[in-house]
C-alpha cells in the first residue's frame, strides 16, 4: 500500500478551492485567501490512513494551463470542486474539466466536491437540480468515486472530503464493484472466492463459527463475540435466505456480505480482506507476495522444511475428497484452481513422479514432487505455498542446504571439496542420466518411478525430469532424475549445471556393441571426473556382447577406482537395488568420484589382505618352530655331546 498521496483541486475561479484547504489547515474560516495556496503536506500521523499526504491548490486561469497539466500528471487523486449555488461552474464539471482529464490521458479516481452547501438554502431550487444530475454524470464517467458536499464557511465535511480522496487511491471502489450494474466486478469475485477456499479449512462449502473466527482473526487481530457472529449471519440471511446453511456462511452468502461492505461505504474492510491475502491494487497476488526475497549461495540449494512437508501433507489430505489417498484429475484441479494452474505440465506430470494403478498421484508422489520443484525451482514453490494458503512467511516453509551437508563457502572448486566431506546431510539429490539412443534410460527411470515396463520406444528429444524417494538405512532421500537426449550434451559443457549435479548416471545397452563406446567418447570430450557417477548395463536378459572400444567396461570402470558396472533388466523387474546404491553414491559422493579416487594409493582387495595376513602368520609360525627346533638341538644334541668330552679328557688326565 501506498505510503504517500498527492491530492490535486481543480475547478473554475470563485468555487473555494483555496479556502477548503485553509479550512483543513487552520480548522476555521478565512475569508480573504490568496488565489492559489502554496502545497500543504500533512504527515502521516494525524491521517486517518497513516499516509504522508500533499494537497495541491490550482489556476484555471489559461495561463497557468502548463502547471496545471503538470501536477495533473502527478497527482493520485483529482478533486473536482464547484460551487453549488453557482450552476455553470457545476456545468463546466462535465463540459470541460473531466473531458479534460481524458484528453491529458489521466485516468485516476475522481472525487466530485459541491462547495458553499450553506449557500443552498438561497435557492432551494438548485439543490433539486443538482441531484438530478449528479448521478447521470457518475454514470458515464465511472472515473468518479463518490461526489462530496461540503462548506469551508461551515467547516461541514471539510475533514471527510480529504478523507475521501486518500481513500480513493488507497481503498478504491472501482476495481471491486460496477456501479451501473450495482454489482462486484469479475475480478473481485474470484479473488474472494479463493479466499473463500482458503478459509474453509474442512471442505465442507460452509464457513462454520470457528472458521468465521479465525478468519476475522486474520485478517483484523480480534475475534467475534458469538452474539456477533450471529448478527453478521442474521443481516445476510434478510436479505440472501440461501446465503446461510447449517449455521454458517456460504459462498453466496460471503460474497454479499462484501457486497453490503462496498454498497454501504466500507470498501475498505473488503480491500483490508484482499490484501491480508496478498492481493494488490489490481486484484493480482503481488509479486512480493509470491516472491519474497530469498537468497541461495553458489554452493547451497534449497529444500522443503518439515514445516513445508507438513503444510503439503496436510493439504493432500484436504483435498482427497474421496479418500483413497491418490489425487484424481478432479482433486487436482480443484486444488489448483487456488493459482494459476498445474506448473508441471510440460514435465509430463503426473507421469513424472509416483502414481497409483488409475495414474492418480499419491501423497508420496506429492511430495516427491514438490521436493523435486523445491530444489530445481524454489521460488515456484514459494509462490505454490503463497497460492495454497501457507500459514505465515512462506519462506519457512523451505530452508536453505549447503551443497556438502553445512554452511556454504563458495569458491570454484566447492564442488570438488564437497565431495570429500563423507555424508551428506540433505534429503534432495539431483541425478543426470546419459547413454546413447535406445540404452534404456527412459525405461530404467519409469522403472523408478514405480511405471509398468512398456516394449514402446520413442526417443528423447528433450530433457525430462522423474523424483522418487529411496529408503537408505530407515532415511528417506529423494533423488531426482534428469534425463538427457543423446544429441543433448549442453549440460556437461557447463561447470555450474555440473556443480548442481550429485551423480552421472552412465547408461549403456549391454547387448549392443556400440553402447559402451558413446559414454567412453563423452568422458573424453568433457571434463567429468570431478562428478560422482555410476555405469548401469541394461538389457541383461538379452544376449551378452563384447563392447567395442579400447577396454572392455569393467576394466575401464577398475582403471578409474570406481565398481563395475551394475547390470539390470528392467523388463524381467531385476533391478539389483541400483537406485539404492545411487542414493548411497549421493550420500557419500567421495566413493565414486574418480578425481579423488585417484589421488588415492593403490587400494588392496580384501583378498589380498588376507592372503598378505596369512602369508605374515605363516612367517610368524615359521620361526617360532625354527626357533624351537634350534633350541632343542643345542640343548639335546650339541650341548650333551661337549659336556661329555671334556668330562672323558679330565679322566685321561
Amino acid at each position: 500500500m501506498r505510503d504517500d498521496i498527492r491530492i490535486v483541486l481543480v475547478g473554475d475561479s470563485g468555487v473555494g478551492k483555496s479556502t477548503l484547504v485553509t479550512a483543513l489547515i487552520k480548522e476555521t474560516f478565512i475569508l480573504n485567501v490568496q488565489a492559489v495556496v502554496p502545497e500543504v503536506t500533512i504527515p502521516p500521523e494525524v491521517t486517518p490512513e497513516n499516509v504522508t499526504t500533499h494537497i495541491i491548490d490550482t489556476s484555471s486561469k489559461g495561463n497557468d494551463q502548463e502547471i496545471l497539466e503538470t501536477e495533473l500528471r502527478k497527482a493520485n487523486v483529482v478533486c473536482i470542486v464547484y460551487a453549488v449555488d453557482d450552476r455553470t461552474s457545476f456545468q463546466r464539471v462535465h463540459e470541460h474539466w473531466l473531458p479534460l482529464l481524458r484528453q491529458q490521458g489521466i485516468n485516476l479516481p475522481v472525487i466530485l466536491v459541491g462547495n458553499k452547501v450553506d449557500m443552498r438554502d438561497e435557492d432551494i431550487s438548485h439543490a433539486t437540480v443538482l441531484e438530478e444530475e449528479v448521478v447521470p454524470i457518475m454514470n458515464e464517467y465511472r472515473e468518479i468515486e463518490i461526489c462530496v458536499e461540503c462548506s469551508a464557511k461551515a467547516l461541514l465535511n471539510v475533514s471527510e472530503l480529504f478523507y475521501f480522496a486518500q481513500k480513493a487511491i488507497l481503498h478504491p471502489t472501482r476495481p471491486l464493484y460496477d456501479a451501473r450494474d450495482h454489482a462486484m466486478k469479475p475480478k473481485c469475485t474470484e479473488a474472494l472466492v479463493r479466499i473463500f477456499k482458503l478459509c474453509d479449512m474442512d471442505g465442507d462449502g460452509i464457513l462454520s463459527d470457528a472458521e468465521l473466527n479465525e478468519f476475522q482473526r486474520k485478517c483484523f487481530n480480534t475475534p467475534l463475540q458469538q452474539r456477533e457472529l450471529e448478527g453478521v449471519k442474521e443481516i445476510v440471511k434478510a436479505s440472501r435466505p440461501d446465503g446461510v446453511v447449517d449455521g454458517g456462511l456460504n459462498i453466496e452468502g460471503f460474497l454479499y456480505l462484501h457486497l453490503l461492505f462496498i454498497q454501504r461505504g466500507r470498501v475498505e474492510t473488503t480491500w483490508m480482506v484482499l490484501r491480508r491475502f496478498g492481493y494488490g491494487d489490481d486484484l493480482s497476488l503481488r509479486e512480493d507476495f509470491l516472491n519474497p526475497d530469498f537468497d541461495v549461495p553458489p554452493d547451497c540449494c534449497v529444500e522443503l522444511s518439515p514445516g513445508g512437508y507438513a503444510f503439503f501433507t496436510e493439504i493432500f489430505k484436504r483435498y482427497d475428497t474421496d479418500g483413497d489417498s491418490a489425487f484424481c484429475p478432479d482433486e487436482l484441479d480443484n486444488i489448483f484452481g487456488l493459482s494459476p494452474g498445474i506448473p508441471w505440465k510440460r514435465g509430463k506430470f503426473p507421469e513424472s513422479t509416483v502414481t497409483n494403478a488409475a495414474g492418480y498421484v499419491t501423497l508420496e508422489g506429492w511430495l516427491a514432487q514438490w521436493s523435486m520443484t523445491t530444489l530445481l525451482d524454489h521460488k515456484m514453490t514459494l509462490a505454490y505455498l503463497a497460492y495454497f494458503g501457507f500459514p505465515g512467511d512462506i519462506r519457512d516453509g523451505i530452508r536453505l542446504v549447503g551443497r556438502n551437508g553445512g554452511p556454504g563457502g563458495g569458491g570454484s572448486n566447492s564442488a570438488l571439496r564437497r565431495r570429500k566431506k563423507g555424508k551428506l546431510q540433505r534429503n534432495v539429490f539431483l541425478c543426470y542420466f546419459v547413454g546413447s539412443a535406445g540404452s534404456g534410460k527412459t525405461s530404467l527411470i519409469r522403472a523408478f518411478a514405480k511405471k509398468p515396463f512398456t516394449g514402446d520406444y520413442s526417443p528423447t528429444a528433450r530433457s525430462t525430469t522423474t523424483v522418487n524417494s529411496v529408503d537408505v538405512k530407515g532415511s528417506e532421500k529423494y533423488l531426482v532424475m534428469q534425463e538427457f537426449g543423446p544429441y543433448d550434451t549442453s549440460v556437461l559443457q557447463s561447470r555450474r549445471q555440473l556443480e548442481c549435479c550429485d551423480l552421472l548416471v552412465m547408461v549403456y545397452d549391454s547387448s549392443d556393441p556400440n553402447s559402451f563406446a558413446y559414454l567412453t567418447n563423452l568422458r573424453k570430450n568433457y571434463t567429468l571426473d570431478s562428478v560422482p557417477v555410476i555405469f548401469v548395463a541394461t538389457k541383461s536378459d538379452l544376449d551378452y556382447v563384447e563392447q567395442r572400444g579400447d577396454q572392455p567396461p569393467d576394466i575401464y570402470c577398475r582403471e578409474l577406482k570406481l565398481t563395475a558396472p551394475v547390470y539390470v533388466s528392467v523388463k524381467d523387474g531385476q533391478i539389483a537395488s541400483v537406485f539404492q546404491r545411487m542414493a548411497a553414491i549421493t550420500r557419500s559422493p567421495q566413493s565414486a568420484t574418480p578425481s579423488l579416487l585417484l589421488l588415492r594409493p593403490q587400494a588392496w582387495s580384501a583378498a589380498r589382505i588376507a592372503g598378505v595376513t596369512a602369508l605374515a602368520g605363516l612367517g610368524l609360525v615359521s620361526t617360532f618352530v625354527a626357533y624351537h627346533a634350534i633350541k632343542y638341538w643345542w640343548t639335546s644334541v650339541i650341548h650333551p655331546r661337549s659336556t661329555s668330552a671334556s668330562v672323558f679328557r679330565r679322566k685321561e688326565l
